[in-house]
């Protein structure tokens, strides 16, 4: 049998191929081709609900993770009708329950739309850095601007392939990649506390914000990075200006202090970390733990290539805006 590797090959060569065939199925075309893939992944292995909208190319008026869950088994049809026909393997299926969207192929599908977002179950914070697994296409569709022209047809207006590691916030693995070698060599414990921080770190908050400035100057001189919290320390004063005109409960005095404590001390790059694994226990507490063995190996071995947005709460929010802008 062929390797899923040797498969997801094949697709990321093909994916103009692929979004070309995929989009005539949505506009109704020869629907009958991938009507026994549709029925066998059905619920039940029955023909789906909406089978006789999709044959005249209109989706029903369902959300858009739903919609999205018609385009993922049009396309496992597009795969296994055309694009994989011509390898030995077994049907395709999709079970997003294995952690992963078509298990077979070890393949991941998103399809955001002009917002660019999509919200994913949380696993776990490190794959804010770490990335994902497993691959993924990521298909840009235009259902914002169809569902508001009933009836609707939905078309992909472009495809990506990403790789796991890809699937990462690419800001913060900038920082990651720039700190990782100089700082595993200076200290192990200090790295692990810095990929803690930038896999739990909340950008809304402001002294998260401002901890992710520093960490992004962690290898520069002492005078630089006093200058940035000097910069620092003026924009908390000129937000607690605004937020009082507004009418607003200010920020806390200490969330400053945390920062002028780093313009003391000798050592900036320990005192800078330290003050972020502070920030990491005052708002995770047990929640946010160190990374285990597999997550500190995968770190050190990582491209650190991630390519789009990422932040969590209940659930992941990618943001894949980077990619397609």
């Amino acid at each position: 049998m062929t390797s899923n590797q040797k498969l997801r090959d094949h697709i990321q060569d093909h994916l103009d191929e692929i979004t070309t065939m995929l989009n005539a199925y949505l506009r109704g075309e020869n629907t009958h081709v991938i009507k026994e893939t549709l029925t066998r992944i059905g619920r039940n292995q029955k023909t789906p609900h909406w089978y006789p909208l999709l044959k005249k190319g209109h989706m029903p008026n369902l959300d858009g993770k739903t919609i999205g869950s018609v385009i993922e088994m049009v396309l496992v049809g597009v795969l296994e009708k055309q694009t994989l026909a011509q390898f030995n393997i077994p049907p395709l299926d999709i079970n997003p329950a294995k952690g992963v969207d078509i298990p077979l192929l070890n393949l991941g599908i998103k399809s955001p739309s002009k917002n660019f977002c999509t919200s994913e179950p949380f696993f776990s914070a490190y794959e804010r850095v770490l990335g994902n697994t497993n691959d993924a296409l990521i298909l840009l569709t235009d259902y914002q601007t169809a569902k508001k022209n009933p009836p609707v047809t939905i078309q992909i207006l472009t495809a990506v392939y990403l790789k796991g590691s890809e699937i990462a916030d690419r800001n913060l693995c900038a920082i990651a990649q720039k700190n990782r070698d100089f700082l595993y060599h200076k200290s192990e414990a200090l790295c692990k506390k810095m990929l803690q921080f930038l896999c739990h770190a909340n950008q809304q908050d402001w002294r998260a914000k401002a901890l992710l400035t520093l960490m992004n100057q962690l290898s520069e001189a002492d005078d630089v990075i006093n200058n940035s919290i000097s910069c620092l320390e003026k924009n908390f004063i000129k937000k607690q200006k605004e937020t009082l005109i507004k009418g607003g409960e200010p920020l806390a005095q200490k969330e400053l202090q945390h920062l002028l404590e780093i313009k003391t001390s000798n050592t900036k790059v320990s005192a800078i970390i330290n003050a972020a694994n502070d920030w990491v226990i005052d708002h995770h507490q047990d929640f946010a733990r160190l990374p285990n063995d597999n997550e500190w190996q995968r770190f050190l071995s990582s491209p650190l290539n991630g390519k789009i947005g990422l932040s969590f709460a209940l659930q992941w929010r990618y943001n894949f805006g980077a990619i397609f802008k």
